[in-house]
């Protein structure tokens, strides 16, 4: 299997692409005849809104192709100027289509209750859930003009301090010793060594990846105070008290179910404790340090190569669903993977789609290990939920984040339980049930100092920018209290290097990970008692996950309560139930 993606069947020659460059000329007469000939709130005729309405999502796909292909150049080459200068160029017409978007909502928020009812049974009928969206949060926002002129702000000042980070990570080197030698490292080739086995170059990854972080933690906290006390500033314009508001609609889901997630999991996670404890014991140290959390075990891990890990995962698939099998066959044989390990590219995994073709790409890099694998798994069950979408209108193919979590954990699963199953020695299961708990503290536990550090920012950015000191403090104490005081070490810069923190198309890149690592225990559960029909479940599952609030979601396909903890508690059991096999694994070593 070839590990370097092809791209050139989307806009061939790269960032320098004659043809991805007409696609930008065109996008912008594009964005001008949409914005001239949308109807206004007393337009009824169902033709003309039809007609209006497949150019706006003719638009916002192009839109989408674009920023993804852009993307990727950026991802596989840091040093790609011109693909940071034409992405940055491209943020004109995105930022000129959410302009078009606001209006659309503030068009829809203005019909009568007649003219609405019409549409909604003519024009709008296939795409009802994401036209009401609108037209219901219109109301919460400001006036349409002040919104554009928000939008339009936005490109140089909120969304340009988000890509200073892609300017400081590429260019940030780790140092660090490997064999008595000095080697300089790129953040991703650095980030692969946390899961080295020897305990030395794992403390030397750590202290070398704090002190490259820490020579830029002064811009970082410059970008991320600009950024949260921007969010703090327009809400307070669109009269919203809650800095949570805005990434639970994002989400489609409700303050309740986030509170019932979270007292689920911290009612739940103190059944880490004995394993992280018997971890520390197998490592030979008093306590985990933060730099050992995916430290292999022994020596008996098996080292998987790439074509291994793709055979793999796609048999794992067919044992579930033929057509998921095929989707991920057909995937890897065209290239839709970049997982070559090299320098010079972006640290992390990530599935994006280019709707044009009906495809996606995944970008990755791919380290030998069972971590690797399953990273493999999770962005082609991203990708499968994209290929169920694909012939929906695209108002519909626009799931949340936390759903989108869903079909790749889901995949992760599947692949893991038949890594255990076909373990080749004792120490390989037990290599395998520590990685699968490595995931559950970093969903229950990681997940969470996240989202407690996030919280905690915006409250106190409501008084004023903070320090690289006290946001240093921020971080290190939601690390305690989420870890529980296990570990020996922390990692306090940690708000420096996560991309996440700096995002502005999706604030709380956190909270939606941990709902889809439990959501999707709770769908394997339901698939291991049995359902004769489940792969038929999940699909449906999945191609309404665009159409509907993620607890309507749950209580058709599953028949479950999102905003209880009764379900949260039951997945937090399903996924911790691991930390008895993996004790009872450990002595027998």
């Amino acid at each position: 299997m070839q590990q370097i993606w092809e791209l050139d069947t989307i806009y061939p020659g790269g960032s320098q692409s004659p043809q991805a460059a007409e696609a930008h000329k065109e996008l912008k007469q594009q964005l001008a005849e949409l914005e001239g000939t949308m109807p206004n709130s007393e337009q009824s005729v169902e033709t003309v809104w039809l007609a209006w309405l497949e150019a706006f999502q003719r638009v916002a796909t192009r839109v989408e192709q674009l920023q993804s292909f852009y993307s990727c150049c950026m991802a596989q080459d840091v040093n790609d100027t011109i693909a940071k200068q034409r992405y940055s160029q491209l943020q004109n017409e995105a930022a000129h289509f959410e302009q078009i978007d606001t209006s659309l909502a503030s068009t829809l928020a203005a019909m009568d209750a007649n003219t609405w009812q019409h549409l909604v049974a003519t024009a709008f009928a296939d795409v009802a859930f994401p036209v009401l969206e609108k037209r219901q949060q219109q109301a919460l926002k400001m006036d349409a003009a002040k919104e554009q002129l928000v939008t339009a702000l936005a490109t140089d000042g909120y969304h340009g301090w988000s890509q200073l980070y892609d300017v400081v990570v590429g260019r940030i080197h780790v140092d660090v010793e490997i064999d008595g030698e000095r080697q300089r490292l790129s953040v991703g080739q650095a980030e692969n060594l946390f899961a080295s086995g020897e305990a030395r170059v794992r403390q030397s990854v750590f202290n070398g990846w704090e002190q490259a972080w820490a020579q830029d933690a002064d811009l970082g906290a410059e970008a991320l105070n600009h950024i949260g006390g921007y969010r703090l500033a327009l809400y307070k314009q669109r009269g919203w008290d809650r800095h949570l508001d805005e990434p639970l609609r994002l989400n489609r889901m409700s303050q309740l179910t986030l509170d019932a997630m979270w007292e689920g999991v911290r009612t739940s996670r103190q059944r880490l404790i004995p394993y992280m404890e018997r971890k520390a014991e197998l490592l030979h140290v008093e306590r985990l340090s933060w730099a050992d959390q995916d430290a292999p075990l022994n020596a008996e891990e098996a080292k998987i190569s790439y074509d291994e890990a793709c055979g793999f995962v796609a048999g794992q698939f067919q044992v579930f669903n033929p057509d998921m099998a095929a989707f991920a066959e057909q995937a890897l044989a065209a290239r839709w993977v970049e997982a070559e390990d090299r320098s010079g590219k972006m640290p992390g995994g990530f599935c994006i789609g280019f709707p044009e073709q009906g495809q996606s790409r995944i970008f990755m890099t791919y380290g030998g290990t069972y971590s690797s694998l399953s990273t493999l798994a999770h962005e082609l069950g991203h990708a499968y939920h994209s290929h169920l979408l694909r012939n929906l209108p695209p108002l519909r193919q626009a799931y949340a984040m936390n759903v989108a979590e869903t079909a790749s954990t889901f995949a992760e699963l599947l692949v893991s339980d038949a890594a255990l199953k076909t373990a080749a020695s004792p120490g390989q299961r037990l290599n395998l049930l520590d990685q699968r708990l490595q995931q559950a503290v970093a969903l229950l536990m990681n997940i969470d100092a996240r989202f407690t550090f996030e919280d905690r920012f915006y409250a106190a950015r409501a008084q004023g920018p903070l320090t690289v000191d006290e946001l240093n403090e921020l971080m290190e104490t939601a690390q305690k209290e989420s870890y529980l005081n296990q570990l020996s070490q922390y990692h306090p810069l940690f708000w420096v290097s996560k991309l996440h923190f700096y995002l502005t198309d999706v604030p709380f890149y956190n909270f939606p990970y941990t709902f889809g690592y439990l959501f999707s225990a709770g769908l394997y559960s339901q698939f291991q008692h049995g359902d004769e029909d489940f792969a038929g479940t999940y699909e449906a599952l999945l191609r309404d996950s665009g159409s509907m609030t993620v607890e309507d979601l749950a209580e058709k396909h599953l028949a479950v309560r999102l905003d209880r903890p009764e379900f949260w508690q039951q997945a937090c059991q399903t996924v911790l139930q691991d930390v008895d096999l993996f004790i009872a694994a450990s002595k027998t070593m």
